[in-house]
């Protein structure tokens, strides 16, 4: 991990989770998770389905309420603010589930994820530059993109506003390897060339160790081992992944 050219510095802690526990109702899904994020740096949280990966996000942005612990973002507490108040502090999410209008056109996605039209030229400008298809298709409607393209459109919107932060939930699932390679070098330009740091949550291991400065396990909702990119990395994540 270094600086980038824009000016920014790698290094100092920008999210910290401190013995973070949550879930829904009476169940507990995420258990006593410490983890520490660095300005600049590409983490990556690996496991099964069904293991508390989606869960962890959405508790971090405050979409599931913490029943233990704290997260904090550049030393201030999240616990209680709302996940608009968030968004709009700086930090980006793009799910899973593509939350597209699936009846509007490219043209209008991008708008409706802006403050307001004035926005539109260099919000788009920065789209754009990463996924080139999406200047020649604006009037197109989001619905009738594949699998993959609408993937990219999620990201783009997630990236238009030059977030700090960035969460991502299986961003590669289910695409082909084309689009996964333009996927994995969107998301490193940004981090390179202006800061954006990413909590990433994946099951491509491939993908994953390909951008990731460091990676973490999840296990039945609990940190089971993490590291950072050495030789034998892709063996040790590959056991703990298998069936």
């Amino acid at each position: 991990m270094r600086d980038g050219s824009n000016g920014w510095k790698a290094g100092d802690d920008l999210l910290k989770l401190s013995a973070v526990s949550s879930g829904y109702g009476a169940v507990t899904i995420v258990k006593d998770i410490s983890l520490t994020i660095k300005r600049g740096e590409i983490f990556a949280v690996m496991g099964k389905n069904g293991m508390g990966k989606t869960t962890l996000l959405k508790t971090i942005l405050g979409f599931i309420e913490l029943k233990a612990g704290d997260v904090t973002l550049e030393g201030a507490s999240l616990r209680g603010v709302a996940p608009a108040k968030l968004i709009a502090s700086g930090v980006a999410y793009a799910p899973q589930d593509q939350p597209l209008f699936q009846d509007l056109s490219i043209r209008d996605n991008i708008r409706l994820a802006l403050r307001s039209d004035r926005e539109f030229k260099n919000a788009s400008e920065r789209a754009f530059s990463y996924f080139p298809f999406l200047r020649d298709r604006l009037g197109q409607k989001a619905g009738t993109l594949s699998g993959g393209e609408q993937k990219m459109l999620t990201l783009a919107r997630s990236l238009m506003h030059q977030p700090k932060m960035l969460l991502v939930d299986e961003v590669s699932e289910g695409l082909q390897p084309s689009v996964v390679d333009r996927i994995a070098a969107a998301l490193k330009n940004e981090r390179d060339a202006n800061g954006v740091t990413i909590l990433m949550v994946e099951q491509n291991l491939d993908f994953a160790l390909r951008v990731a400065d460091r990676w973490a396990i999840l296990k039945l909702g609990a940190i089971d081992d993490q590291g950072g990119m050495e030789s034998n990395t892709r063996e040790r994540v590959l056991e703990h992944l298998k069936i």
